[in-house]
């Protein structure tokens, strides 16, 4: 079961409680810290994106390492982002039509209001998924598989996504369903998940040194530039990162330490504060080359009263 992982604190009251999961592995693959059920069925969402793009180059896929980002990515919606997209469907003899994502505003607060302030309106390529997705088209095009239905869970390439999503969690699916994007979302455990991004972080070669190139160089395709996650890769050399819908998230380093959380009522406030607090707890906020400060500063969550600082949300850590 779940159990209490932050709390926020108003003028020294506890107001509110978020529940969660974390789990951190030394690089050797054991347990450097735990809390809640790390071994229950959990549905990564968007962490698995990288997983799910080191499937895709495996199968074919060749992207210049700002757009491979791009396919592991919950992208902001920033006008890089949209016109990256454009740049992976048209490498592949396509164009946003081709895409099934759902219509949507940019992820990002700020470039939605510009978008909104432009005239325009939800649609599928802002879709924070959209890069994924064009990633997905463009591989299918490089192998010959058809296109129309990239989503249903019998095509070719989610059969072989499935197949990378067990060889790299180290485990079987434990639920498969339909993510918020459309495409199949497949679920493992924080133990898996954690094991996954490791093993793409420590991969000298190969399709998983590929992913994890890209994440490392281009933070900001990954993710945006305003985004905590994104801080957080460029703060530590070598890490890589992923958030997901409900409050998930799985970082790793180079050397294979990871940490996987899942905070239970989806309160994306908690998570990178959660973090941000594990990272230090571990000492492993610091280090040759590591910007603890910025890592800090992820984590940081002020509780306000008219304009003043009351309180913070914070991490509990047993």
């Amino acid at each position: 079961m779940s159990v209490v992982v932050a709390e926020l604190v108003r003028s020294d009251f506890i107001e509110g409680r978020h529940h969660g999961s974390v789990l951190a592995l030394e690089a050797d693959g054991s347990t450097a810290y735990a809390a809640g059920d790390v071994d229950a069925p959990m549905l990564p969402r968007s962490c698995n994106k990288p997983i799910q793009a080191v499937s895709m180059v495996r199968a074919g896929l060749v992207l210049p390492e700002r757009l491979l980002a791009l396919a592991a990515a919950s992208h902001s919606g920033e006008d890089f982002h949209v016109a990256a997209v454009r740049e992976i469907l048209a490498g592949a003899g396509l164009d946003e039509s081709a895409l099934r994502t759902p219509e949507d505003y940019p992820l990002d607060d700020l470039a939605r209001d510009e978008l909104v302030r432009a005239g325009g309106r939800r649609d599928r390529i802002h879709m924070n998924c959209s890069g994924k997705h064009a990633a997905m088209l463009a591989t299918c095009v490089a192998r010959g598989w058809p296109i129309e239905d990239y989503l249903v869970p019998a095509h070719p390439l989610q059969e072989a996504i499935a197949a990378t999503f067990v060889e790299l969690t180290g485990e079987p699916v434990a639920k498969a369903t339909t993510d918020g994007c459309g495409a199949p979302l497949l679920g493992t455990t924080l133990r898996g998940l954690a094991g996954g991004f490791a093993r793409i972080a420590t991969a000298m070669e190969g399709a998983e040194a590929l992913v994890a190139g890209a994440i490392r160089s281009f933070p900001e395709y990954v993710s945006g530039t305003r985004r905590d996650e994104c801080a957080l890769i460029r703060a530590v050399p070598g890490l890589i990162g992923k958030f997901g819908a409900e409050a998930c998230y799985a970082v790793a380093f180079p050397d294979g330490r990871a940490v996987a959380l899942k905070i239970e009522d989806g309160g994306d406030r908690a998570r990178p504060v959660v973090m941000a607090a594990l990272l230090r707890h571990l000492g492993w906020d610091t280090g040759e080359g590591i910007d603890t400060d910025a890592v800090r500063r992820t984590g940081a969550s002020r509780v306000l009263g008219g304009g003043r600082v009351l309180g913070e949300l914070r991490a509990v850590l047993g």
